[in-house]
């Protein structure tokens, strides 16, 4: 396997704003009062950054996390905190990714003291419905989850992105070098876990 397959893509659909009232599992008495408080022109601009950018920047953090709804939640915190914020943003992309990365590197080192919990749910889907055999991306989730999160994330930025080494090593501080590696190994743990995982597939079957 030279690279992760290309019939799957993260979660990508449209994600609700945490404070629209549109939201079905929000409630009133839900809500920080520092989002109660923020003026309308700001959320404004903040949901224009959220409708353009929050899709990318879960799947950035679903694989970092390997958790769907602790992803949604690391995205959402990032762009509650953007709300209570002042002043404008510079690079407001770059700066986005930043802060999700460094709110979900937060969570990771969280989990440490704890037991690791299982993923809420399915966190890869097919880029075309129907396409692809439950088992198959399963597997593949599988194979992600047990990489370290700083692999997930070479194999995210360079495959599901199409990001440089330069870029990603730029991104997160680290040397060309150390990202070439991380993505060598990555590739080569997918490539014995989904090996083994289809050989005892196969004999199952026999």
């Amino acid at each position: 396997m030279a690279r992760a397959p290309a019939s799957f893509l993260h979660k990508s659909g449209p994600l609700a704003r945490p404070w629209d009232d549109a939201m079905p599992e929000r409630r009133p008495k839900d809500d920080p009062p520092e989002l109660a408080e923020a003026s309308a022109d700001r959320q404004s601009a903040v949901g224009r950054l959220y409708d353009a950018h929050g899709a990318a920047l879960y799947r950035y953090a679903v694989m970092l996390l390997a958790d769907p709804a602790a992803a949604e939640d690391a995205v959402q915190q990032v762009f509650g905190a953007l709300l209570r914020q002042r002043g404008r943003i510079e690079h407001e992309l770059s700066y986005l990714r930043r802060a999700v990365r460094n709110e979900c590197y937060s969570m990771l080192r969280a989990r440490v003291s704890r037991q690791r919990r299982a993923p809420s749910g399915p966190w890869l889907e097919p880029v075309a419905p129907g396409g692809v055999a439950p088992e198959d991306r399963l597997a593949l989730e599988q194979a992600l989850a047990e990489l370290p999160p700083e692999q997930r994330e070479v194999v995210h930025l360079h495959v599901f992105e199409g990001w440089t080494f330069q870029q990603v090593a730029d991104a997160s501080d680290t040397s060309i070098n150390t990202v070439a590696a991380r993505y060598r190994y990555a590739l080569a743990r997918l490539r014995q876990a989904l090996t083994a995982t289809m050989e005892r597939d196969d004999r199952a079957r026999r």
